[in-house]
């Protein structure tokens, strides 16, 4: 699991374009990483949609933000044409990347213990360390829990 102060875990992942994302090639960018559950789920949704109305703002601050999810290549492909995401949303099948971020695991849902993706995200500075983790997110007002 990560903590501030670790460097952004090693990855290459699909984004709903086929574009291969490679970790290293972040290096000299600010970089926002989101995961969230599920594409096309109200609060999911939401949050993607926040992120979409400010994402002028994120571009102007230096930062290159991405969704992650499980969900495949195809799903993201429709879930950003349906709402018109301007941002790559990374497919992580095998949640690799969210384990290695502590964004896997177990986690409460109406009082069941369930074991999957922990909605929350992460902060990179352009050495490509973590900055910031925000676990309790606000998915309506995502945007200005990151650009405080």
């Amino acid at each position: 699991m990560i903590q501030i102060g670790n460097e952004m875990p090693r990855f290459v992942l699909t984004d709903q374009f086929g574009k291969d994302w490679d970790s290293e090639a972040l290096r000299g960018h600010k970089t926002v990483i989101y995961v969230y559950p599920k594409d096309n789920t109200p609060g999911c949704t939401a949050e993607a949609c926040d992120i979409r109305d400010n994402y002028t703002r994120f571009l102007e601050a230096g930062y290159k933000v991405f969704g992650v999810s499980k969900d495949s290549r195809e799903s993201h492909l429709k879930f950003a044409a349906k709402y018109e995401l301007p941002f790559p949303l990374l497919s992580d099948p095998d949640h690799s990347l969210m384990e290695s971020l502590g964004a896997w695991g177990e986690k409460k849902n109406y009082g069941k213990v369930t074991v999957g993706t922990i909605r929350s995200t992460y902060i990179f500075d352009e050495d490509g360390i973590c900055t910031e983790i925000i676990r309790k997110v606000d998915t309506k007002n995502h945007s200005a829990q990151i650009l405080k």
